[in-house]
This record gives structure tokens, sequence and C-alpha cells, in this order.
């Protein structure tokens, strides 16, 4: 009898040992992703504006701004939210920065907000007093579009009054034509800023031609050919918001009618022809060097050679803004204020509406 358990015994061990050793040849067990019911959710009022960016702080937060709902500030556990209630400008944030110091920087329909860990202070921005008015009756405010922190730590706003620099101390405008009715200086005139690797600062709008690019001392406008938006009567753009420098050292633009690579010398058009959709909102590239590329019907890849389309699990599939955090997820927030984590075939949904 005690040699038969013995030998029950050498068998289980030997089956463990075996299933053990099998399951170590096949490489790590990848921990399930999280489902709809195991991770916190982005709770918010049901409506129909954009989950418009996202950004991850140095202690590894994820910062998300909406349209509708003001801002969330993630920790990977729960969600916290910040509005007018806490001191936030508005309720409607369209841009997020983090200062070499630490402090987030909120960009709202009503202007800027400042927070330093604890504490929202509201910032006006001084207008010059030969500003030209603003007569578009949709946008009788103080909408701060874009923002930026320089290389020398010089802090540029892009908003509807124009686009305005920081030194710590004082606003200045940002000038390009000194006339009363010169770019930069009526309202609506840019909307995205970003700064390449020679420390070139790129600019560039729906309401203007081409794009600009400010080397320190000049302005240049450079126009790349006309791509084109669907519709009845097709139309037409050639303007450009910057998105990014590649690792090749080329920039990005994109528009309503497709995308833009510029390589220092010429610009390529990347359309439907190409595989990538129409209105493109943001690309950004991963730590691997592949582009990813939002735009109204999802989410696209691009490795050099093709783009991947992905959309499945997406509620409303128009996607505003992209981010890869330090842990190589890639995030998306979209219309309709989703927020979404990309497991690298479908979308997990972070955000539900209130009950």
């Amino acid at each position: 009898m005690i040699k038969k358990i013995k030998i029950v015994q050498i068998l289980i061990l030997t089956f463990l040992t075996i299933t053990v050793w099998g399951t170590s040849c096949n490489g790590p067990v990848k921990k399930d992703l999280p489902n709809e019911k195991e991770h916190p959710k982005l709770i918010k009022q049901a409506g129909n504006g954009n989950l418009s960016c996202i950004i991850q702080d140095k202690d590894g937060n994820l910062w998300v701004g909406t349209s509708d709902n003001g801002l969330y500030q993630y920790d990977g556990k729960s969600f916290k939210q910040f509005g007018v209630k806490d001191g936030l400008s508005s309720n409607d944030v369209y841009c997020l920065l983090e200062d070499t110091a630490g402090k987030i920087w909120i960009g709202t329909k009503a202007g800027l907000s400042l927070f330093d860990g604890k504490t929202f202070t509201n910032i006006q921005i001084p207008l010059p007093k030969n500003l030209p008015p603003n007569k578009n009756p949709y946008y009788q405010n103080h909408w701060v579009y874009s923002m930026l922190q320089d290389r020398k730590e010089k802090l540029w706003f892009v908003t509807i009054d124009g686009v305005y620099t920081y030194d710590g101390k004082s606003f200045s405008i940002f000038r390009i034509d000194e006339a009363a009715n010169g770019f930069l200086t009526g309202n609506d005139k840019v909307e995205r800023i970003f700064e390449d690797k020679e420390g070139n600062i790129w600019l560039g709008g729906r309401t203007n031609e081409g794009v600009y690019r400010y080397d320190g001392k000049t302005v240049t406008n450079l126009q790349p050919m006309d791509l084109f938006q669907n519709g009845p009567t097709p139309k037409v753009h050639n303007w450009g918001w910057p998105q990014l420098q590649d690792k090749n050292g080329n920039i990005w633009f994109s528009n309503w009618g497709g995308a833009y690579r510029y390589d220092g010398n010429t610009f390529t058009g990347f359309t439907t022809k190409d595989g990538l959709p129409r209105e493109v909102t943001r690309i950004i590239e991963d730590k691997k060097g592949n582009l990813w590329f939002g735009a109204a019907d999802g989410l696209r890849l691009y490795d050099g050679k093709t783009f991947t389309h992905f959309k499945d699990g997406l509620i409303n599939p128009w996607i505003w803004t992209i981010l890869e955090d330090r842990n190589g997820n890639i995030w998306v927030g979209t219309r309709g204020e989703g927020l979404y984590l990309f497991d690298g075939k479908t979308f997990i949904n972070y955000s539900e509406n209130k009950q």
C-alpha cells in the first residue's frame, strides 16, 4: 500500500513538473487585459462633446480633458474629476501641458488655468489694445487651442486671440505680420504648435494656406499640395496641423484631406489611395517607431509601408487624441468623450455615462 502511494506521488510530481516546464517553454503566461467590469471608469454626463486631450505626468498619472465634463486625473486605480466648481476656468478643456516644474497647464474655452498639485489658478492673458474684435457670434470667448514649452523653457499659447509667449513673468504676443489684420493678429488664425529637434517652431490652422516655420528669427510660409475632402463637391485643403517629427527627421502634418510628410525639402501627401482616411486629427510615433493616425473612422497603424485600420470596440470611431503611456499602452479619446485602451486588436472602454 505504501509503495502504491509513493508511485502515485511520483506520477503527480512528474505531471506537475512537465506542466510547469511546458508552460515556461511557451513563454510567460500573459495576464488577462481588464474587461468591462474589472477596471475603473471615467464617469461622465452624456453629451456630444469630445475627449480632446490626454497627457501623462511625471508621476505616471493620466490627465484627460473633455469638452463638456471638465478634467479627469487617473492614477491607475480611480478617476478624479475637476471642473468649474474646483476652480477650473471652464468645463470645456481643449489642451493640456505639464511644464518642467511639474505644473499642469489647462487650456479651456474660457482661457488658461494652472494646477500646482493642490489648487487651480485662472490666468488672464493680457490682449493688445489694437487686437481686431472677434465678430464670430459662436466664439465669443478666449479659447486656448494648443500649448508648448520649448527647449528654452519658454511657454507658447495658441489662442483664438492669437499666439502668445510667456517667459515666467510676462506675456508677449507673437506676430508675423504687424498689419492690423495680419496673420496671428486677428482671431482664430492658428490652432496647433510644435517644436522640432532643431528648435524650429511650426504653426498651422484651418484658416490659413500652408504651414509656418519660425527659426528664431524669421517666419517662412510653406505650401504643400492640395488634398481633397470627401463630399458632394470635394473640398480642397492645403493647411496643416503640425503634429510631430519622426525618428527619421520628417515633420508630419494633418488636415481634412489626409496627411503630409515633409523631409526638409519636399512634401509627400498621404490620402485614401495610400490607405489613410481623410479628416486626420492626431498623429503620434510610438517607442518602436510606428506611427498612429487618429481620424474620423478610427485608428490606423503605419509601419512605414502600409496602414492597418482598427475600430472594433469604439462606440464612436471619431478619434481626437492619442497617447502612448510609459508602459507602451495606446490610449485614445473620441467624440462622445469616450476613453479607450487599445489592446492591439480591439478597444477597451474606460468611460461610461451617469445613470
